[in-house]
């Protein structure tokens, strides 16, 4: 009777082995795919941050689209190197006549590209920023191959 319940007790441990061996390995992949997540929308909140303070600095007389673009890295650097981020300043003023605004990032980049010292007051400009998840992720997940992050805000220069 002793030695059944003995090997009754290893087969035991032996099952709790092989399911903590199946279940670990998921538990992890949840847990990482939650902070991949968490650290997309930081980057994304960063990147909307940057578009508004870029659109910002633009606004004011005596600023060029340099200006606009380094305000933009600047505000991204603590999360990602300015060289995988791409900013475009464009020409919005087509809006002012009662154009459609584009259904895509794409439309809105096919717009003009402008300078910014050279724009009349009043007009209105773009500010869009782009950053492929990939060049900054934590731990590479296979589902988030692939997405691109981007923000862009409109702005009257004064």
């Amino acid at each position: 009777m002793i030695t059944r319940r003995r090997t009754m007790k290893l087969q035991r441990h032996g099952t709790t082995l092989v399911e903590t061996a199946l279940v670990v390995p998921v538990l992890f992949f949840f847990l990482f795919a939650i902070i991949e997540f968490g650290h997309a929308q930081l980057v994304n909140n960063m990147l909307n941050k940057a578009c508004r303070a870029g659109a910002r600095i633009g606004s004011v007389e005596g600023t060029n689209s340099a200006d606009v673009v380094a305000q933009v890295n600047q505000t991204m650097a603590p999360v990602v190197a300015s060289g995988n981020i791409t900013v475009f300043v464009n020409d919005a003023s087509v809006f002012d006549s009662g154009g459609s605004p584009p259904s895509d990032g794409a439309g809105v980049e096919a717009l003009p590209s402008v300078e910014l010292s050279d724009v009349e007051p009043r007009q209105m400009f773009v500010v869009r920023a782009r950053l492929n998840y990939n060049d900054i992720a934590l731990v590479p997940m296979p589902f988030m191959y692939g997405v691109v992050l981007n923000s862009q805000a409109f702005m009257r220069h004064e």
